[in-house]
């Protein structure tokens, strides 16, 4: 299997395919874990506003190939069972670190009703009830959140929510809630 690498920059009609920099963020795009063409989507009319963290609630692979079957299946269940027009985050970050392109940048998600006009779905996949996540998955929302705001995606004084704070679940897990504070202060 081939993983494909791009770097999306607003200011282009799509993915540039070069080399990692140090400076950039590693993402799977979707060609690169073989998604299916969404029913529909709709432009965000401008930068998000507000960030909201997830757990796929479902232990989490340990290979890249691990990975992106997750995120097959986590497709594949949104698109047949919730009827929703594509995977429902924007971004899915594996335990590895490594990120794997779900709606992408600039498309309104389906991931907390009510709350998906201004904001970017972020789902750490795993189940973090009762597990850590790791340093790695941490590291790379870290790094994805910047990019956002550095290629404009991501307005420059977002919020950063779990989806517990805007919904009635325990999504992202107790021991991934704490992070977001973390990720909050990182900021300052």
């Amino acid at each position: 299997m081939v993983i494909l690498h791009a770097i999306m920059d607003k200011n282009t009609s799509g993915p540039q395919y070069s080399r990692m920099e140090s400076n950039t963020v590693n993402i799977t795009y979707r060609v690169g874990w073989g998604a299916a063409d969404p029913r529909s989507k709709k432009q965000m009319s401008e930068p998000a506003k507000r960030v909201v963290i997830h757990h796929t609630a479902i232990r989490s692979g340990a290979t890249p190939q691990d990975c992106i079957q997750q995120v097959t299946r986590i497709q594949k269940m949104h698109m047949k069972d919730r009827d929703f027009d594509d995977i429902g985050y924007n971004f899915l970050v594996g335990q590895n670190g490594m990120l794997y392109e779900g709606r992408g940048w600039g498309i309104v998600g389906a991931h907390t009703k009510g709350h998906n006009q201004d904001s970017v779905g972020i789902a750490v996949m795993g189940n973090f009830n009762n597990d850590l996540p790791t340093s790695a998955a941490l590291s790379s929302v870290k790094r994805l959140l910047q990019d956002g705001v550095s290629r404009g995606w991501l307005h420059s004084n977002y919020t950063i929510f779990g989806h517990r704070d805007l919904a009635n679940t325990e999504c992202p897990g107790d021991k991934l809630y704490p992070e977001i504070q973390r990720l909050r202060s990182d900021r300052d």
